[in-house]
């Protein structure tokens, strides 16, 4: 009887892990497609109508006497690239912070790394006005690091090490406090104006020195997530297994952290507060693929990038000509999805 059962686990184990790879492969593909696919919308459509055979014409043959050629290169594909990165890497950092914390309603924020980073750029604005885009980027990402430092070092030497609700409860806290300073010395020096530019969240201002930016701390971030997918996948069944199975948690813990202040750091410091990505795509992706974080990760990151460039699109044609914040899209289709899980996690207690 023994020999059967665990015969039967096995056989079910394996064919759930098939089923999780399958549906996995078939996001990982479908996804792409689609993100090709709106990518080319992105660079297409904006305040000069551009044809797709136009946009093939000054990918593959640029000429920088025609003008409609200048624009896709200098503004369209910059900027359709760079909501593709954002979306994937908030999408991936969220994915890594509910696996961490056990919490489905976690996301990048509850780390501090977006008020983090709200609070460097309104000290630079405040104090450094003639501050140039490179130094309020890298500023931001500072500021994000900082955000991370303090919640991890709370939540590491408090009185029974890092647990996840001691981690999401000092990102609270942090983040609180340092959204207070950063709104007293924004009304101050009456840099607030411009700091709204920045919670409203947007893509106008992204370039190819964005672009290599984003390129250069997101693989880094993606590669970190990916070495520590099987880890989350194990922390996310809870501490005392991952411990019973001999992996060293705070490790885990560690890293995950570092690939939430580099992907989420870099996102904020070009996009601004892009809100709700880090919430809803995760639990998409969890719902088609199953616990597998080595499958969770990829499908997030992808699916992140289709959600935010195609929201990025719908920006810019809810009110022609002008331009909607995209962070105000992404929250219109976030907080219902919010509210459901919060409700559903209600319903659990």
């Amino acid at each position: 009887m023994n020999g059967n059962s665990s015969g039967q686990a096995n056989g079910t184990a394996i064919t759930h892990k098939s089923k999780s790879s399958l549906a996995g492969l078939l996001v990982l593909l479908g996804g792409a497609i689609a993100l090709i696919l709106s990518l080319a919308a992105s660079i297409a459509y904006g305040a000069a109508e551009i044809t797709i055979p136009t946009v093939w014409e000054a990918v593959v043959h640029f000429n920088p006497e025609i003008a409609s050629h200048q624009i896709i290169q200098e503004l369209r594909i910059p900027r359709a690239l760079g909501g593709a990165l954002v979306g994937a890497f908030l999408a991936v950092s969220g994915a890594v912070m509910q696996g961490l914390t056990r919490n489905p309603l976690a996301s990048p924020s509850i780390m501090g790394v977006t008020d983090g980073a709200a609070f460097a750029l309104v000290l630079t604005l405040a104090f450094f006005p003639a501050a140039t885009m490179m130094g309020l980027t890298f500023a931001s990402f500072a500021g994000a690091g900082l955000g991370v430092v303090i919640v991890f070092m709370i939540g590491a030497f408090s009185t029974g090490g890092l647990t996840p609700v001691k981690l999401a409860l000092a990102g609270v806290a942090v983040g609180s406090m340092l959204s207070a300073i950063s709104s007293a010395v924004a009304l101050h020096f009456q840099v607030a104006k411009n700091m709204g530019f920045w919670y409203a969240g947007g893509l106008t201002s992204v370039s190819w020195t964005s672009v290599q930016i984003l390129a250069a701390a997101g693989l880094a971030g993606l590669l970190l997530a990916m070495f520590i997918s099987r880890s989350i996948t194990i922390l996310s069944l809870g501490e005392e297994v991952s411990k019973g199975l001999g992996q060293n948690t705070f490790l885990v813990k560690s890293i995950g952290v570092i690939v939430v202040l580099l992907l989420t750091g870099a996102a904020v410091s070009i996009a601004g507060a892009v809100g709700f990505i880090g919430l809803v795509i995760p639990h998409i992706a969890r719902f088609i693929i199953g616990s597998d974080y080595r499958w969770i990760i990829p499908g997030s990151a992808v699916l992140g990038a289709l959600l935010l460039v195609l929201s990025d699109i719908a920006a810019r044609m809810v009110n022609a000509p002008f331009e909607t914040p995209v962070g105000a899209i992404t929250a219109i289709i976030g907080v219902p999805f919010f509210l459901y899980l919060a409700r559903g996690e209600r319903r659990g207690l």
